[in-house]
């Protein structure tokens, strides 16, 4: 038997109107009786596009002329835009951003929850840029260019982009692309040093170096002078997240600051961490005020990381019960209790993904927030509404898993959903964070 041909793409740009947006910032338009996804296009908009896939299930393109622009058109501030995938609505004004994603949950909601909320909350927005501290960084020795790259992804591809700076980085590494890729391409390992992950704190950026093979002793040698001479510090990591080990400084240091509630959260640069500070310490204290934790009350925090919500609920409620999937993040956040001198939490290591209606920690609660990944919180709904707990706090990285959750709680287990609404963890992109009020 042959090999399958591939489906050969048309060359030539064809001309539409885009009919709506997809909840990945795509334009939506229907040329030849099918539905075309369009990377580049805003509602509204008469385009042409080229394809760039065209299967049997699913058919996209990328816009190269805008012939009638939306009015919530602006000019891309990135001169890579179109070729990273770091980003994909730079091409929308904020304000339309926000209008987007709040749509986007209130649908999900909608139609797959069956829900919606009493109110819709205001937005919480911060800075448009620079915003980000948590990245992966891809590394490349490109030999037909004969250097080296770092920065993010193509768009739907695995290259890595040719990238001089980034502006939704923290500025302390979206400012040095050049200056790292330079650094890369002066070692021995240039060609086994995978990805740089970067972890920034409010007061200090950690690098995180991947290396496939032992370095030598030169190249730990540049690598510690770089970290010496850019105030940066630099881990090495030659196996699973593990093995991370620090180069320089010998004991590195990383924290936020949650002010308003006296707390201080340290943490390693694998861990995971928010990574948009200024929408944090907004989201913590909405959480917090929506969930209004009473000093007779005891409140569970499920997935609860390093603490980021336990320890502030911590400083108004009678007892915090921090319940958390992995081990050693559950004994981190008992010693970031103690350091911060709260003694009224009490944490505890469980797959949260499973039914846990005789665990000790589900007993007696009076409230409950939930920060789920993005697969949600489905597994154990029911454990918890058995608990009739009051209030639940549902923050979310993902408004489909969250509308169904919604759904289950509202409609199986007697809670309304009270207020809803989006937060701007990720301007620049389609990404939609939220939170979401359930009282019985």
């Amino acid at each position: 038997m042959g090999r399958r041909r591939r489906n050969k793409l048309p060359p030539d740009p064809v001309e539409t109107r885009i009919e709506g947006l997809a909840h990945d910032g795509r334009g939506i338009a229907h040329v030849d009786d099918r539905t075309v996804f369009i990377h580049g296009a805003l509602a509204g908009e008469r385009v042409r596009f080229v394809y760039t896939r065209r299967t049997r299930k699913l058919t996209e393109g990328r816009v190269v002329e805008v012939l009638e622009p939306a009015p919530e058109r602006v000019a891309p501030r990135c001169a890579h835009y179109g070729v990273c995938g770091g980003c994909s609505l730079q091409h929308m004004d904020p304000a339309a951003q926000i209008e987007s994603k709040q749509a986007v949950l209130l649908e999900n909601l909608d139609r797959i929850g069956g829900v919606r909320p009493e109110r819709v909350l205001e937005p919480l927005t911060g800075p448009l840029w620079g915003y980000r501290r948590k990245a992966r960084l891809g590394v490349k020795y490109v030999a037909r260019k004969g250097r080296v790259l770092v920065g993010f992804r193509e768009r739907g591809s695995p290259l890595v982009a040719d990238l001089a700076h980034c502006d939704v980085l923290h500025p302390s590494v979206g400012g040095r692309l050049e200056m790292l890729a330079e650094l890369v391409d002066g070692l021995e390992a240039r060609e086994r040093l995978p990805q740089i992950e970067v972890a920034v704190g409010d007061a200090a950026t950690s690098l995180v170096f991947r290396h496939l093979d032992p370095l030598s002793t030169a190249d730990r040698d540049r690598l510690e002078a770089f970290a010496r001479r850019e105030g940066l510090q630099v881990l090495l990591q030659p196996g699973g997240p593990e093995s991370v080990e620090p180069l320089w400084p010998a004991e590195p240091e990383l924290f936020y600051r949650l002010p308003e509630f006296e707390v201080t959260i340290h943490f390693r640069p694998t861990d995971f961490t928010q990574v948009n500070a200024e929408i944090n310490r907004a989201m913590v204290s909405r959480a917090v005020a929506m969930l209004d934790p009473r000093p007779d009350e005891r409140v569970l925090d499920l997935f609860a990381g390093l603490g980021n919500f336990s320890l502030p609920l911590a400083r108004s409620a009678r007892e915090v019960i921090a319940v958390e999937g992995d081990a050693a993040m559950v004994a981190r956040g008992e010693a970031s209790a103690a350091r911060n001198g709260i003694r009224n939490t009490r944490h505890f290591a469980a797959d949260l993904f499973g039914d846990h209606a005789d665990a000790p920690w589900l007993r007696a609660i009076d409230k409950v927030l939930l920060d789920p990944p993005r697969a949600g919180a489905a597994e154990i709904l029911p454990s918890v509404a058995a608990q009739r707990p009051g209030r639940i706090v549902y923050v979310s990285c993902h408004p489909a898993t969250l509308a169904r959750d919604a759904g289950q709680l509202v409609n199986a287990h007697g809670y309304r959903l009270v207020e809803a609404g989006v937060m701007d963890m990720f301007p620049q992109t389609s990404h939609v964070e939220s939170i979401a009020l359930f009282e019985r």
